[in-house]
Formats: C-alpha cells, sequence, structure tokens
C-alpha cells in the first residue's frame, strides 16, 4: 500500500485536528531534511511565506531552534538560526514573528503523560520541562506571532507513538491558540504518485512529519 494514501488524523481528548498535507514542488531536489533535522527547507521556506500570508509573499523571519532534551538546564543549551529576509528592503518584514521549535524524539513526552505545572508555580516559573518552555514562548514572541512545532511519531517497542495531544494541551495552559495541523510529507512527486523518501533518522514507517501551528493569546 501506498503510506501516503490514508495518511492519519491525530486525536486530541477524542476530537479529530483538521489537517492540511504539505508537498514538495515537482521540481525540489530535497525532499527530505537533513539528518538530525524535522522539517524539509523547503517546508520552512513555505512556513515562512505561504503560512503568514505576507503581502508579495515576502520571507517574513522565522527562528528555527532545536530541542534535543528535556533534562534540566535545556533552555540555556539550545542551539538556534535565524532566517532573515534578504536582500532587506523598506517593504520587507523585519520583526520575528515566527518561532520555529524542531523536537527530537527523545524530548517529547511519553504517551498519555500529563506536563502540567506542579502545585503552587506560578505561570511561567517552572525553569525546566515542557510548561517552562511554552511559557518562555509565548513571552518572546509578539501579539501576531505564531510557534510552530516540528515533529514526527517515533516506534516504541514496535508502536508507532504520537505525542501531540500532550504537546497542544501544555501550549494551550501556557496562552496559545490551536490553529492548524500540516502534514509535511517526505516525498518526491513521480506522475500521480508519491515516492516516499524518509530521512536515514526517521523510525520504520515513518514518512512524514507534523507541524502544530500556535498563535499567541494576550489577555487584557
Amino acid at each position: 500500500m501506498n503510506p501516503f494514501t490514508a495518511l492519519r488524523k491525530t486525536q486530541n481528548h477524542g476530537s479529530s485536528l483538521q489537517t492540511t498535507i504539505w508537498l514538495p514542488d515537482a521540481d525540489e531536489p530535497n525532499t527530505a531534511p537533513i539528518p538530525g533535522c524535522v522539517l524539509p527547507a523547503w517546508a520552512i521556506d513555505k512556513a515562512r511565506t505561504d503560512f503568514v500570508g505576507h503581502p508579495d509573499h515576502l520571507p517574513v523571519p522565522l527562528l528555527k531552534i532545536a530541542i534535543r532534551d528535556m533534562h534540566p538546564g535545556v533552555h540555556a543549551r539550545i542551539p538556534a538560526n535565524a532566517f532573515t529576509t534578504h536582500p532587506v528592503t523598506e517593504d520587507a518584514p523585519k520583526r520575528m514573528r515566527i518561532l520555529l521549535a524542531e523536537l527530537h524524539p527523545d524530548a517529547l513526552p511519553a504517551p498519555r503523560e500529563t506536563m502540567v505545572s506542579t502545585a503552587g508555580d506560578m505561570p511561567g516559573t517552572t525553569e525546566d520541562g515542557w510548561p517552562g518552555f511554552f511559557h518562555r514562548a509565548h513571552r518572546l514572541l509578539p501579539d501576531d506571532g505564531y510557534l510552530l512545532l516540528a515533529t514526527r511519531q517515533l516506534r516504541d517497542s514496535g508502536r508507532l507513538t504520537d505525542p501531540l495531544g500532550a504537546l497542544i494541551a501544555a501550549a494551550r495552559t501556557a496562552g496559545f491558540r490551536y490553529l492548524q495541523h500540516i502534514v509535511v510529507a517526505y516525498a518526491h512527486p513521480d506522475g500521480d504518485q508519491l515516492v516516499a523518501l524518509p530521512p536515514s533518522d526517521a523510525s520504520p514507517g515513518v514518512t512524514h512529519c507534523d507541524l502544530i501551528a500556535l498563535g499567541v493569546i494576550r489577555h487584557a
């Protein structure tokens, strides 16, 4: 069976997430991400233009970070890569509106893991773990900013596990609004078929990654 004939809809507390599928252009030579990354370069370019709907499709600045674990002190170890607009013109967007977090499988919450702050914590004071990350991201982004989470399923004891529900729940607690679930295919178009080309470090059977778009909610 073609692995793209029945892309699953991820469940979040029993309700389906609206899903959009992104495919690379037919002439795209690099359909999969480089080892160690989650999102292909063409999908990052698409997020900087099509997703935010900027006039003239000028790419907006984007900050990409890679989260490889959630051990204490992780926030001081996160590598970052800034994507800016070139050439810089008067009409080019200059503010950093998109924070893209690529999540390594080792950093993902276990299935059915509850990610909440401990009793007595004030919002945003949790230094480690996913609650602390989402509160920091919320403070960093402007009112019209977006947090994008790029991850993919992983195989655990022979079964594919999915962390999306727990991640979205923690993001909502920190003040984000769920906007969209995007399936980014690791594939190369060949006529009316899609030929799967997953990266070498993906779990067996995984032929796409998941991109979750979250918007900032501000309270007066």
